[in-house]
């Protein structure tokens, strides 16, 4: 993954949970609407972040590994999450996975991918690592919001950095999903309250192995 990208979400780990985002909130929102009581035996969480989205997971799995290029985002959340049933590592996803064939009940990818130029490498790592029957959850920004010139960003001393993203159209993630043999069961489109008569903020994709 780009170093740029690193070394950016390194320097946002220090304010992320307290910066205003509504895309960050949309997204721990719709986590909770669409996995909550919803058990799996071992859960992989790519791009964790500063643990956001992880106590929901450790709540529903039974063994997390949660996973982000950030050593940053990485520090911040095993400062907060103590859960003995989590593990976490820098990793970068861009690169051959260090992980078992069929080791994982459900991974999940929360607001990464537009950081990612290859899709299908990365899906069909992701499939590998998903036991007979496995789901993978997708949430990230609508495309419809990168092409409105969307992008992860965050504002420091009064200056904007924007972070390196690729606009990926629904078709891609359809299409890399289906190349490394994962079949779409559900897609979604969600909008935040703030976002009356906008295009959607996030997409979500659940697909089975």
């Amino acid at each position: 993954m780009n170093k740029q990208v690193q070394q950016a979400y390194d320097a946002w780990s220090e304010t992320y949970d307290v910066d205003d985002n509504l895309t960050r909130d949309l997204d721990r929102t719709v986590m909770e609407q669409m996995l909550a009581g919803r058990p799996f035996p071992t859960i992989l969480e790519v791009g964790c972040g500063t643990g956001k989205n992880t106590p929901l997971l450790a709540e529903i799995g039974e063994a997390v590994t949660a996973v982000d290029f950030s050593p940053g985002m990485i520090a911040q959340a095993k400062a907060k999450i103590t859960a003995p049933n989590v593990t976490f590592q820098v990793a970068d996803i861009t690169q051959p996975w260090p992980t078992a064939n069929a080791a994982f009940d459900l991974i999940t990818f929360n607001l990464i991918l537009e950081h990612i130029a290859d899709l299908t490498f990365v899906l069909a790592e992701a499939s590998r690592s998903l036991a007979a029957g496995g789901q993978l959850y997708i949430s990230e920004l609508h495309p419809f919001k990168q092409y409105q010139g969307s992008q992860a960003r965050f504002v420091r001393d009064e200056v904007t950095t924007l972070i390196p993203a690729f606009i990926h159209h629904i078709s891609d993630f359809l299409a890399a999903a289906a190349s490394g043999g994962l079949t779409l069961t559900a897609l979604n489109e969600w909008w935040h309250e703030a976002d009356a008569g906008k295009a959607p903020r996030l997409v979500t994709f659940w697909f089975q192995k």
